[in-house]
């Protein structure tokens, strides 16, 4: 029989900031009531009863489809955690459900995101309701990472003592409320529950809480393999509500044994009561749990975020992610991060080393204002080099296995004409190692100090001043173990048809010097060089359009509302990891007696399950049809082409 995980902490979790069991939400528009069956723009949000709990109507919800996980864990991180010390990050932001709770999307450019997800073990999405469950958003990421995802059940006051005192009634309804919160996890896609109960108990509930802890973990674990329920200290034995406090990690660790490492002490970043402080001396804390080896819960990390800390977001927390690299020993930064100004829809999602700037040549940014290949952000290099230099940057770390196919490069560049930026790949064999340059000219003067350099073509790309950069390499019983970003000055004269342009530098719009330099790395596919996509037909999917709602608009316009859901017809067995979802409208010019068509085409939004809900979409007078395009992304970065896609086609009829 497995036992559940446990965790200690020496302060209480934060209390005192419940933001109400109103069943009042807030909507883009302003504040409206909320009827989870109606449908409305799909958001996540909380189970605030154990009445809402037992009769299940979560699952009735019509925002039950959107707010389901659909990344599984990467392989490999599924089962236990590693038997090592790790660190666990319990949310706590704001009483949560804020920019997050829009599962389709927020408008919150600067929106509250965390990057450094290669640092963290175990997720916690925390909040004061009775059941919080972690919006997809989080789950999804998390997963892509490795990071196992946990809810919350709490109870606290003389309302969780009521919830308590029925919850823990009899045995059977201690199975029951557990079987029910298993079931949530399970269907939802996260990982477990943090059990945070801060009320006392009457002694003869004891049992029944013990009853309780253990049938949700054996339930968890055979619904869910990996799956973790941690326990948080704060009720004795006897039932007094009374937090342990431990703070000796060498004690706790010696009283764990063998499950040190399921021993978490906890950190409060905003520094109440903790040891140390927190804030920017949470490696304080973190030295003394290092030294005595036991795992480490970062409790509201958010706190750089909401105490605005200078001198902005992203700068702060990259400093203060560098602090955990002390219990991590590692510091990578993603520069997708799923928050910024605009969104693309091709390429990858590369890793950055994050370092000091000012003694570096060339600065490192990741930037979501500047223009982006995939996704919003990018890795911008800006700074300064001199002619016959370079400066080089690793971006990517691992073992890529090759075989005897030869290995296709492609990666996308947009940059002022100064400035070029090629790729340095490092491969490594029993007793050699090779450094490679793909690069695409004008690299003669500094191509004596790589291994080889493999010249690029550039064939035109979809968007203006981008260049997309190939390149084939074989390197048979070779294994890629880094992929480096190389800056340097081109000594071949700009090509007009690669739209390198000049460009104004920097906030005061001079022009570039002769040593300013300014590139932007758009997106790396690595992939085999006969490799093809395969997508199934467009005949392979039935697509269908409900909850139809139309409303007038301004100006003989129409406002639409549709949910949009697709799936497999039986004997297809495809997964993929999004789609992309857009409009195309048809509409009659009238000229006279002349009647000319024309199609516009438009870019609604992502989707991580097989269902999107358009809110509010305005058609334009004299429109005929709408065809909601259903592109479908693969999990190696390549999208079906639109004119193969599914549709969903919706004739326009008169009011």
């Amino acid at each position: 029989m497995r036992r559940p995980l446990l965790l200690l902490v020496w302060l209480p979790v934060l209390s005192g900031m419940d933001m109400g069991v109103s069943v009042w939400v807030q909507e883009r528009g302003g504040e409206s009531e909320f009827d989870p069956k109606q449908p409305s723009e799909p958001i996540s949000y909380p189970i605030k009863t154990l009445k809402e709990l037992e009769s299940r109507s979560c699952f009735d919800s019509f925002h039950y489809p959107f707010n389901t996980a659909s990344v599984p864990i990467e392989s490999g991180y599924s089962a236990s955690l590693p038997k090592r010390r790790r660190i666990l990050v319990c949310h706590d932001m704001a009483g949560g459900y804020l920019d997050d709770k829009w599962v389709q999307g927020g408008t919150n450019a600067e929106a509250y995101a965390i990057w450094h997800w290669h640092l963290l073990d175990v997720f916690v999405y925390f909040s004061h309701y009775l059941v919080t469950l972690p919006p997809p958003s989080w789950t999804n990421t998390a997963h892509r990472h490795g990071v196992k995802v946990l809810g919350t059940f709490i109870t606290e006051g003389e309302e969780g003592r009521a919830v308590c005192d029925k919850l823990l009634s009899t045995k059977e309804s201690a199975q029951i409320y557990a079987k029910h919160l298993a079931e949530l996890a399970a269907n939802l896609g996260f990982d477990g529950w943090l059990l945070n109960m801060e009320v006392s108990l009457k002694q003869e509930n004891i049992s029944n809480l013990k009853e309780f802890v253990n049938h949700l973990s054996l339930t968890m674990h055979s619904s869910v393999p990996g799956s973790l329920v941690i326990w948080y200290d704060s009720i004795t034995i006897n039932g007094d509500l009374e937090w342990q406090n431990q703070d000796y990690p060498k004690r706790s660790a010696a009283v764990a044994g063998d499950r040190k490492f399921d021993v978490y002490m906890g950190i409060d970043v905003f520094g109440r009561n903790t040891y140390g402080g927190g804030q920017w001396n949470t490696n304080v804390a973190l030295d003394v749990i290092t030294k005595e080896d036991v795992s480490a819960a970062i409790f509201a990390p958010g706190w750089v975020y909401e105490t605005k800390q200078a001198p902005d977001f992203e700068t702060a927390q990259n400093r203060y992610l560098c602090i955990l690299t002390t219990y991590a020993d590692m510091v990578i930064l993603c520069y997708v991060q799923g928050r910024g100004y605009h969104i693309s829809v091709d390429g990858d999602q590369p890793l950055l080393e994050f370092a000091d700037s000012t003694t570096n040549p060339v600065q490192l940014l990741v930037d979501l204002k500047e223009t982006s290949d995939s996704g919003g952000g990018n890795i911008t290099f800006k700074g300064s080099l001199e002619k016959d230099t370079y400066f080089k940057r690793r971006i990517f770390q691992g073992e890529f296995i090759l075989n005897d196919s030869p290995i296709h490069f492609l990666y996308s560049v947009n940059s002022d004409s100064n400035s070029s930026l090629g790729l340095v790949l490092e491969f490594t064999s029993i007793n050699k190692t090779m450094c490679i340059l793909l690069t695409s000219h004008g690299m003669d003067h500094l191509s004596s100090r790589f291994s080889k350099v493999v010249p690029t073509s550039e064939p035109k790309g979809n968007t203006p001043g981008w260049v997309i950069h190939e390149g084939t390499i074989e390197m048979n019983g070779y294994i890629l173990t880094e992929i480096h970003a190389l800056c340097y000055r081109s000594n071949a004269p700009p090509c007009k048809e690669l739209g390198l342009k000049y460009r104004p530098f920097g906030p005061d719009h001079t022009m570039a010097s002769s040593t300013d330099y300014f590139a932007v790395l758009g997106h790396i596919t690595v992939k085999t060089s006969n490799y093809k996509p395969n997508f199934p037909v467009s005949t392979s999917w039935l697509v269908d359009g409900g909850y139809i709602n139309w409303k007038s608009g301004p100006q003989d316009s129409r406002i639409l509302s549709v949910k949009v859901s697709w799936k497999m017809k039986e004997g297809n067995n495809f997964v993929f990891s999004h789609y992309n979802v857009y409009v195309e409208t048809l509409s009659k010019l009238e000229d006279g007696n002349l009647s000319i068509s024309k199609q516009v085409q438009e870019y609604l939004g992502v989707a991580h399950v097989n269902c999107f809900y358009i809110s509010e979409l305005k058609i334009p007078p004299f429109t005929s049809s709408l065809k909601f395009i259903i592109q479908v992304c693969s999990f190696d970065g390549t999208n079906q082409n639109l004119e193969e896609c599914p549709y969903y086609q919706l004739e326009i009829k008169d009011l």
